[in-house]
């Protein structure tokens, strides 16, 4: 009877010990959320952060299969030493240094000619994708449609996502948000503690819905007659996806995608304390497999002889089809659009028919030049960025111009 009571003494105690130690993980990993998003948009060096989101949020993995494809090495490039930006030469590794960049990998004609890292990053480095992820869900609503999930990008997001009824989403189509047109009121100044940017950020680290912060959202527009970028555009899409598909968009990305790329390494996707997945930009992704990302759009959605994503998705991604989405400032264009055009969750930095990119905070890249058969990835953890609503902190445009000084050299190396 004794060594009974001392068993159940023990093991009690052993619960007790497992359990405060769980509780003392979970609250750990609530103090640094909490730490990360108070840093982001301050100054703050994030490499470290970028490089471990999966030990500060939940993730799903986007499982890879196969044998993995690795790009074949070409002749290869030494970066141009200067750029030309706004009448002024610039020098490039300045620029890149400035920009606290972890890696950069340029592939032309299918072959690798430029790969670096920096600041502790390797090939085999995971790194936040943010915005550059939108583009990713793009892709997936392309494949759903071809698949019938979903009927028609004209549906109503409301189709496919009732709990958003009574919302500001009530009424606002898919293509809307693909379009960053949906008319929902948003502020996405990261420099401004009070913008709904910041409130979406906050809501992730203190283990807020996403879904439930949708809902408090209104309108402001008329959808499909104004431009703002709005990351929650992007991220009711994900909540249009998993209802449509029945399957989390990972789980969706891998089948469709990952598993079919020769991706390198597993990617992952940061989820909110609920299981949704950060539809707006959580995804983790090696460089080398950024790359084959844009190989993919590069190609038409063609990898080896398999249509992975319809190739009249991939164009119409990259071609606006309405004047306030055209490259340029257009009345009907808010200032968050700057000059560039909008497809569907893809940038268009100066010309309809030329090179378009994925972009993401803190100047992550996918760049596409199908001229030049050439695919860009950078990725960063700028420091200055959303130090304020400028292009002194985002230098998302001098980014392109040094992209063109690249593609220049190559032009001229052929």
């Amino acid at each position: 009877m004794r060594w009974s009571v001392k068993r159940i003494v023990l093991g009690t105690i052993a619960v007790l010990v497992v359990g405060t130690a769980i509780v003392g993980v979970a609250k750990w990993r609530e103090v640094k959320r909490a730490q990360f998003v108070a840093s982001m948009f301050s100054g703050a060096d994030e490499v470290e952060n970028f490089r471990n989101m999966n030990a500060i949020f939940p993730t799903r993995t986007i499982a890879r299969a196969g044998e993995p494809f690795l790009i074949p090495e070409g002749p290869a490039l030494d970066l141009p030493t200067t750029y030309s930006y706004q009448g002024k030469t610039r020098d490039a590794a300045d620029f890149l240094a400035d920009t606290d960049t972890t890696g950069l990998v340029i592939v032309q004609h299918g072959k690798i000619v430029h790969e670096q890292y920096w600041r502790g990053n390797t090939k085999d480095t995971r790194w936040i994708s943010w915005s550059v992820g939108k583009s990713f869900i793009s892709t997936l609503v392309g494949i759903a449609v071809e698949e019938g999930k979903i009927a028609s990008i004209d549906d109503q997001i409301t189709k496919y996502a009732p709990e958003l009824k009574g919302s500001g989403y009530d009424g606002v189509t898919i293509k809307h948000a693909l379009q960053m047109s949906s008319g929902v009121g948003w502020n996405e100044d990261y420099s401004d503690q009070n913008s709904d940017i910041a409130r979406f950020g906050r809501t992730l680290a203190f283990g807020g819905s996403m879904v439930d912060f949708a809902k408090t959202l209104k309108r402001e527009h008329e959808p499909g007659t104004y431009h703002l970028y709005n990351s929650m555009d992007a991220q009711v899409l994900g909540l249009v996806l998993d209802h449509a598909t029945g399957i989390t968009p990972s789980e969706y990305l891998s089948q469709k995608v990952w598993s079919k790329i020769g991706a390198e390494q597993d990617a992952y996707w940061v989820l909110d304390d609920y299981g949704n997945e950060l539809a707006a930009g959580g995804v983790n992704v090696t460089a080398r497999d950024y790359a084959k990302f844009g190989l993919l759009y590069l190609h038409g959605g063609n990898w080896n002889g398999e249509q992975l994503v319809p190739a009249d998705w991939v164009k119409a991604s990259h071609t606006p089809d309405a004047p306030f989405l055209m490259p340029g400032k257009q009345e009907m264009k808010s200032e968050t659009s700057g000059t560039m055009g909008y497809g569907y969750l893809w940038w268009i930095p100066s010309k309809v028919g030329g090179a378009y990119s994925a972009i993401g905070i803190y100047n992550q890249f996918i760049y596409v030049d199908p001229t030049r058969d050439l695919v860009i990835v950078k990725t960063s953890a700028n420091h200055t960025y959303g130090g304020g609503a400028t292009e002194e902190s985002y230098r998302e445009m001098e980014t392109f111009a040094l992209f063109d000084a690249i593609a220049a050299k190559l032009d001229a190396v052929q």
